[in-house]
C-alpha cells in the first residue's frame, strides 16, 4: 500500500502492458523486431507533388488579369479615328485588363488580352485598327503588372509581394529576391501554397534537386518557417523535455543520448517504449491485421537487454510527435517502499542513540 503512493516518473512497464487492447485497453502494444521496423519506419517525406513539378514556367512577357497596359497609336491620316486634329498619334493609358482578361480600345472593340504577349497584342489590335484607318501604327507596353505576383512570407530577409519576372520564374531565384532566409538553411523549411493545395521542402533539399526548384504560378504564396517537428522525452531519462528533431533522421538510440541517457539508477532497459499514433496503413503492417479501421494509439516496446535489442533501437525511426518513455526498474520501487518503511525505524534508533 505505501508502494502505490509512492512518487515515480510515470507508469511502469507492466501498467501499461496492462492497458493493452488485449487486455481490454485502447492501445496496441508491440515489441519491436526487424519485421515490425520494416513496417513502422517510414517518414511522411516533404516534397513537390507532381501538380507543382509539372507547372511551367510563366512568360515573363504573358499579359495576365489585373495588369495595366499603356497603348500608343498612330494614324497615317490627318484626321484619324483617335487623333485629333494635327496631331500624328495617340496615347491610351491605364487599360486594365478586366479579370476575364479583356481590354476595351475605342474602334477595336473588346479584345483579349490575357494569355498574350504585348507584341502579340499589338498586333490584334493592329489588325482591328486596319479595317477602319489606312496603315495604323500600335504600341503596347506594361505600365504594371499586378496580375503575375507571388507573396514570400516568414522568415526571410525582406517579405513583400514581387512580380514574376524573367529571371525569378523559379522559386530559388524568388527567395535570393527576397533577401534569402533569416534562419539557419539547416532548419529552414519552404512551403508553397497554390490554390487549395500546398506542398513543402528543406531549403537544403531545394538546391540539392533541381526537381525541387519548381516554377513559379501568379498567386503562389511562399512561406518560410522553422521546422516544429520534434518528439518529447520522458520517464527514467536523463532530461525530460521536448526535443526538435531538426532535418535529419533520427534513430531510439540517438533520441534516447539527446536527453542525456538512460538513468543507470533508475531505468529499466526492458521499458524502452515509443509511443505514437499510427495511420490506418502502417498499424494494419505493423500489427499483420486487415481489420483495423482508422488512427491507431501505438506502444512501442524497445528491449535493450537482448542480445540484438541495441541493433533494433537503432533501426527504429523516431517520428514527429513521438513520445519516448523509460519505465523505471522494479527494483527502484521496492528501494523507495524499503526506505519509506525504514525511515521511522532509523528515526526512532537515531533517537535512542541521542539518549
Amino acid at each position: 500500500m505505501t508502494a502505490c503512493g509512492l512518487p515515480r516518473s510515470g507508469p511502469t512497464r507492466g501498467q501499461i502492458y496492462s492497458g493493452s487492447v488485449e487486455k481490454g485497453g485502447s492501445t496496441h502494444v508491440v515489441n519491436v523486431d526487424d519485421r515490425v521496423n520494416r513496417a513502422a519506419n517510414y517518414s511522411p517525406a516533404y516534397g513537390f507533388g507532381s501538380d507543382f513539378q509539372s507547372a511551367g514556367q510563366v512568360g515573363a512577357d504573358e499579359v495576365r488579369p489585373g495588369d495595366v497596359l499603356g497603348l500608343s497609336i498612330w494614324e497615317n491620316v490627318d484626321d484619324g479615328l483617335l487623333t485629333s486634329m494635327g496631331a500624328s498619334s495617340t496615347q491610351l493609358q491605364q487599360l486594365q485588363v478586366d479579370s476575364q482578361g479583356y481590354i476595351f480600345v475605342p474602334y477595336a472593340g473588346k479584345i483579349m488580352a490575357a494569355g498574350n504577349s504585348p507584341d502579340e497584342l499589338r498586333r490584334l489590335i493592329t489588325e482591328k485598327l486596319s479595317t477602319q484607318t489606312p496603315d495604323p501604327q500600335v504600341m503596347v507596353t506594361r505600365v504594371a503588372g499586378d496580375g503575375a505576383t507571388v507573396s514570400v512570407l516568414g522568415k526571410v530577409h525582406a517579405q513583400g509581394v514581387y512580380p514574376i519576372e524573367r529571371p525569378t520564374r523559379k522559386l530559388s531565384s524568388m527567395l535570393s529576391r527576397a533577401g534569402g532566409v533569416s534562419i539557419e538553411p539547416e532548419i529552414a523549411v519552404i512551403t508553397v501554397k497554390r490554390g487549395g493545395n500546398s506542398g513543402k521542402v528543406w531549403l537544403r533539399d531545394l538546391y540539392s534537386n533541381s526537381r525541387n526548384d519548381i516554377a513559379l504560378r501568379p498567386g503562389d504564396i511562399i512561406l518560410v518557417e522553422e521546422d516544429q517537428r520534434s518528439f518529447t522525452a520522458l520517464g527514467a531519462l536523463g532530461g525530460q523535455t521536448k526535443v526538435p528533431l531538426g532535418n535529419e533522421q533520427v534513430n531510439a538510440i540517438e533520441a534516447v543520448a539527446m536527453v542525456g541517457g538512460l538513468q543507470t539508477s533508475l531505468a529499466d532497459p526492458k521499458g524502452v517504449f515509443v509511443m505514437r499514433e499510427e495511420p490506418q496503413s502502417v498499424a494494419r503492417a505493423v500489427l499483420g491485421r486487415n481489420d483495423i479501421y482508422g488512427t491507431q494509439r501505438m506502444a512501442y516496446v524497445l528491449d535493450l537487454t537482448k542480445p540484438d535489442g541495441m541493433f533494433l533501437a537503432r533501426d527504429f525511426v523516431i517520428r514527429d510527435s513521438d513520445t519516448v518513455y523509460v519505465t523505471e526498474a522494479p527494483m527502484v520501487q521496492w528501494t523507495k517502499t524499503l526506505n519509506v518503511i525504514l525511515a521511522p525505524v532509523n528515526q526512532i534508533r537515531t533517537t535512542e542513540q541521542g539518549f
